[in-house]
């Protein structure tokens, strides 16, 4: 469908704002307006949603990015800062009359320091590469996401990422130390630092996992781990997924803590298995991936104790690695879940939202039925050890009425995740997908208070907007007591 073209005056103020963006970024090729250019970032990992930017920008240097945000603020312009483009929430989804402010070029690792066992990096840098660059000297990042090769730590700290090993080593936000953020106002301001804790209010915490919407994220100081010595993984096979939920939560009421625990569906181990030939049992309904690290006797301990407790919960399959060659292996199948399930499906959908782990059985067994009513395939892929869970709605946006089927299932998969004690998220952030499902888990005035926090750092709303809150607020008339006169509803949200 062709898009109306916009008046004259909109051409003009876009000309001028192009004009002003290229004598603030010193790179000739730093500010994009030609379509073609724009393409590459019409959309995040949330490709169901696309939407041009007005324009996009790629500073270098913070002093940059402070002109372009003051000189946006005095223009009444709106910004949407992006990292990698991995977001699966459509947390950085352009928008029409906005500057797309990309930070792919602060991609350096300004300081490794171990004696306090953190790194300082830009957030442009990915997650992985943190990893690689300290693993020769035996340390790693923990938070691992399954984009890890792609997606940055500025967009992992916007999210609050998480990983396979997040049950054990939490996520992101337990991982990171310090914030160095740019206001709209163009101010520079620090959070953290390489200190363990610090004073007065956690703004760190406010900031991790804020989606972009307080301010753009120049600099992140993370944690450095020891690598362990001994690791070991399980491969554990089960007739049915509800059984392989129940094995998880006896693992951890048993007090069994692993690195990571993760869980597979049939339609998942079979794409995963054709995709990488990790060696997956393809005669079981679920597979559970359970990783153990620490002192060897305690390994040993624990996997024993665990093979009792999966027989128990009726295992067909039991495999443990033998070497870290096949521990790797056992990983790369989960780790190359999500693109392998393209070999079975032309378009899918990835959810994330999270449970009390004793509700894995019942959500399950109800996700089946849901996948039933709406006549859509699910797979399931997630980090079961935390009840985050990531099912795959299968669909074919070349079939009118699919997408919009997966749009209603996905809903109804969160909405079931809130029914039986959990939330929204456990990773991904809100965005544009779960912005109308805010209101399943918060109340009016939740959302007004966290809108009120927002209003702190950004009073004109211009930093991310419509992401997350599904009634923006006037900030000026969150004060007041009848706030809902104020509200503005946020225009539909443009797909393919």
């Amino acid at each position: 469908m062709k898009m109306p073209l916009p008046d004259q005056s909109v051409l003009e103020k876009r000309d001028m704002l192009v004009r002003r963006l290229k004598e603030i970024v010193q790179n000739p090729n730093g500010v994009i307006d030609q379509e073609a250019g724009l393409r590459a970032f019409e959309c995040d990992g949330l490709s169901a949603y696309r939407q041009l930017p007005m324009v996009a920008v790629l500073p270098e240097t913070k002093q940059e990015i402070c002109e372009i945000l003051k000189f946006c603020k005095t223009e009444g312009v709106n910004v949407v800062p992006r990292g990698a483009g991995t977001s699966l929430s459509g947390g950085a989804l352009p928008l029409a009359d906005g500057v797309l402010l990309g930070l792919a070029k602060f991609s350096k690792i300004i300081e490794i320091d171990y004696e306090n066992r953190c790194a300082v990096v830009q957030p442009g840098v990915t997650n992985l590469a943190i990893t690689d660059a300290v693993k020769a000297d035996g340390f790693y990042y923990a938070p691992d996401p399954s984009s890890q090769i792609a997606c940055t730590i500025g967009g992992n700290v916007a999210e609050n990422s998480g990983g396979v090993h997040c049950l054990k080593y939490g996520l992101t936000t337990n991982n990171v130390l310090g914030v160095e953020m740019i206001t709209m106002d163009g101010d520079i301001i620090q959070f953290g630092g390489k200190h363990l804790d610090a004073e007065g209010y956690d703004l760190m915490g406010v900031v991790t996992g804020s989606e972009g919407l307080l301010g753009v994220i120049t600099e992140v100081t993370v944690r450095l781990l020891k690598s362990p010595k001994h690791i070991s993984a399980q491969l554990i096979g089960f007739p049915s997924s509800e059984q392989a939920g129940e094995c998880v939560g006896k693992i951890i009421g048993a007090g069994i803590i692993p690195a990571g625990m993760e869980m597979m569906d049939y339609y998942a181990i079979h794409a995963a298995e054709e995709f990488c030939h990790a060696g997956y049992p393809l005669d079981v309904e679920a597979l559970l991936i359970v990783e153990l690290d620490g002192p060897e006797v305690e390994i040993e301990h624990n996997n024993q104790a665990i093979e009792k407790i999966a027989k128990e919960c009726g295992a067909t399959v039991i495999k443990l690695s033998q070497s870290e060659e096949e521990r790797l292996t056992f990983w790369a199948g989960r780790k190359a879940a999500f693109p392998a399930i393209g070999r079975i499906s032309p378009d899918y959908m990835c959810m994330d939202g999270t449970i009390p782990r004793n509700q894995l059985p019942k959500v399950l067994a109800r996700m089946g039925e849901l996948s039933e009513h709406y006549g859509l395939r699910v797979a399931n892929v997630f980090h079961a050890g935390d009840g985050n869970l990531h099912p795959l709605i299968l669909f074919d946006a070349n079939i009118p009425g699919e997408l919009e089927k997966c749009e209603e299932f996905g809903a109804d998969i969160l909405r079931l995740c809130v029914e039986v004690g959990g939330v929204l998220t456990g990773e991904h952030g809100v965005g544009v997908e779960k912005r109308d499902l805010m209101n399943e888990m918060f109340s009016e005035a939740d959302l007004k208070q966290q809108q009120r926090l927002k209003c702190a750092f950004d009073p004109d709303g211009r930093l991310n907007p419509g992401k997350v809150f599904p009634i923006l607020h006037r900030c000026a008339e969150l004060s007041k007591m009848h706030v809902h006169n104020g509200a503005l509803p946020f225009p539909d949200i443009p797909r393919f």
